[in-house]
């Protein structure tokens, strides 16, 4: 038995997307940067997978039996495990009602240090995070695990703050993310922009982490590490025709 682990990012109507355009960040974490093109989906085509998957009796997965998975449990049939990174508006706008008209549940990794302190009005030109009271708002449909509090940030095309930082600060983070209320799964990680090491890995390990997601394509049975499980990510240009390649491996 396998199961697909889905990422998504940024939604917006197809009107509204424009590939050629860059998207800005705004998160309340000093830190500036844009959300690559292809971390977006049209709500067109993430409606048409939710219901595709609807109809075709997917089970979306709790955390929780990922986790029971990995200690030796079974899997429901037809698995898969929807997740959405950083937690910016559309999560609300439009997969939130979507998810919850389907009556599926999802999992949020939340950059705690990127939440804004106060609701803002949706803004389609730039990728602006939830509020707290956002995220709470959700936590029928969504929970929520760790993404770092303050490390979610790009040095180089290749590295990550938290793989440049030292063990001792990337644990420190890590526990102040888990601190946060919201955060119900505090052994479950995802890596900021799918990049990390063998320091970063031994860290979570360390720390009793269960599960940690990378950005990697492909299915995850027992043989994978839990702390390098694979995740597809889901971009604007997929046709439903590869999405089901994707979900039935």
């Amino acid at each position: 038995m396998t199961f697909p682990v889905l990422m998504y990012h940024e939604i917006r109507k197809e009107e509204d997307f424009h590939a050629t355009e860059q998207h800005p960040i705004d998160v309340k974490q000093n830190y500036k940067d844009f959300l690559p093109s292809p971390l977006f989906i049209t709500l067109e085509k993430f409606e048409q997978q939710m219901e595709y998957l609807f109809i075709n009796g997917f089970h979306p997965l709790t955390l929780n039996e990922v986790k029971a998975y990995y200690e030796g449990g079974p899997l429901p049939e037809k698995s898969v495990l929807l997740t959405f990174d950083d937690c910016f508006q559309s999560i609300k706008e439009y997969a939130y009602p979507i998810l919850k008209k389907y009556q599926f549940h999802a999992t949020a990794f939340v950059v705690t240090g990127w939440l804004h302190d106060s609701k803002r009005q949706f803004e389609k030109e730039k990728s602006v995070c939830l509020s707290i009271n956002d995220l709470k708002e959700m936590a029928d449909v969504f929970e929520y695990a760790n993404h770092t509090h303050c490390m979610h940030v790009r040095t180089s095309e290749t590295e990550s703050l938290l793989m440049t930082s030292s063990k001792e600060d990337f644990a420190k983070d890590l526990d102040e993310c888990n601190n946060h209320s919201l955060i119900e799964h505090k052994n479950v990680f995802a890596y900021p922009f799918g990049l990390f090491n063998e320091s970063n890995v031994l860290t979570l390990r360390e720390k009793a982490f269960k599960l940690a997601f990378t950005c990697e394509n492909g299915h995850n049975d027992r043989k994978n590490d839990p702390l390098l499980l694979k995740r597809n990510a889901i971009p604007y240009l997929m046709d439903l025709e590869t999405f089901k390649k994707i979900i039935t491996n």
